[in-house]
């Protein structure tokens, strides 16, 4: 049994998320399950508002808490809180599933155009449609950073302008400039009237 942290002579005070990281890193099991207790909601939250899905909010969490296990003694207390520590693997965990998520719908639907046009004798169309995806793309690439990163989220990735701007961490009004700027240099990029 644990010996609770003493503060001070008269004062009896639960340990710090630091103090319960450190033993954690000496394997603590004891110290883990109060962490998670004192934590899990947090990670949670933070992850659901990243993922969405409450399934996958819930396999990302507990990819979280076992890179906290794993990971517990490459935490530096110079460099930061202990809960700032655990909320970057847990944004970084979130992030990572929205992509491996993304990558997969990507890649269905690059398979599913694949078995389309494969399907489509019109050659022509084929072509046609190849080099204006082609040229949009060129297009895109001119485009600043944010207002790539705004306008594929928001068209390639169907999220609302909301959404993107929760999933950016910016004002609403910053993503409707950036996508609109984006598709005014895009209009103009490809001669559309």
């Amino acid at each position: 049994m644990r010996i609770p942290w003493l503060r001070s002579v008269d004062t009896l005070a639960p340990p710090t998320h630091e103090e319960l990281i450190r033993l954690v890193a000496l394997g603590d099991e004891a110290a883990f399950a109060e962490l998670y207790d004192a934590v899990a909601p947090r990670v949670f939250g933070l992850v659901r508002r990243v993922v969405r899905d409450p399934a996958q909010s819930q396999e990302v969490t507990q990819e979280v808490f076992i890179d906290i296990w794993t990971q517990a003694s490459r935490y530096d207390a110079d460099r930061g809180k202990a809960i700032s520590w655990i909320l970057v693997i847990a944004h970084r965990k979130a992030v990572d599933k929205v992509r491996a998520s993304q990558a997969s719908s990507d890649r269905d639907l690059r398979q599913g155009i694949k078995e389309f046009q494969e399907s489509y004798d019109d050659v022509a169309d084929t072509v046609e449609t190849r080099l204006e995806a082609e040229r949009v793309n060129k297009a895109l690439e001119t485009l600043t950073a944010p207002q790539q990163e705004a306008i594929r989220l928001a068209y390639y990735g169907g999220y609302t302008h909301q959404e993107v701007a929760d999933f950016l961490k910016i004002p609403v009004g910053t993503v409707k400039t950036r996508i609109r700027d984006g598709m005014i240099r895009l209009r103009d990029r490809l001669g559309v009237a």
